[in-house]
């Protein structure tokens, strides 16, 4: 027995929203029961619509597993998954490199002590950036050796 013109409409518009992934009666899943959910009509009046079953079993030729919700959910968690793998890679690299400069650091700093010790250690005594041949000496203040030290 086929169904009537007002249900076959009602079918057709929910089969549109369900595969448009814009249900507003289900959760989305490409089911014929939802279908009858979304049409809100029986699970019997949708196995009469012989017609609109057909039409939905050639849009829909096998059971979709996941709503197209949950398609774009899963492809935006790849794509959150690859940028981690990328930034935890960047990380990886950047810490490397920090270990390499502070080892670099570290034997400056040995180096600097051990040429103060020999040079007499003393301290604050420099010649100016930027002055000529040698330029004029002065003491610093402690804010400007922590400024200079800062910037070196």
């Amino acid at each position: 027995m086929p169904v009537s013109a007002k249900t076959a409409t009602k079918l057709r518009e929910a089969m549109a929203r369900l595969l448009a992934g814009e249900p507003l009666h289900t959760d989305g899943a490409l089911t014929k029961e939802n279908l009858a959910r979304e049409a809100q009509v029986s699970h019997a009046t949708v196995h009469r619509a012989e017609n609109i079953l057909g039409e939905w079993d050639a849009k829909v030729p096998r059971q979709v597993l996941r709503t197209p919700g949950e398609v774009r959910r899963d492809e935006d968690i790849d794509t959150l998954r690859r940028q981690l793998r990328e930034a935890k890679h960047q990380i990886t690299e950047l810490n490397g490199k920090l270990d390499a400069l502070a080892t670099v650091t570290a034997n400056l700093y040995q180096e600097n002590q051990q040429l103060r010790r020999k040079n007499g250690h003393r301290r604050g005594l420099v010649t100016l950036p930027g002055s000529a041949g040698g330029g004029s000496r002065r003491r610093l203040t402690d804010s400007e050796i922590h400024r200079f030290r800062l910037f070196r």
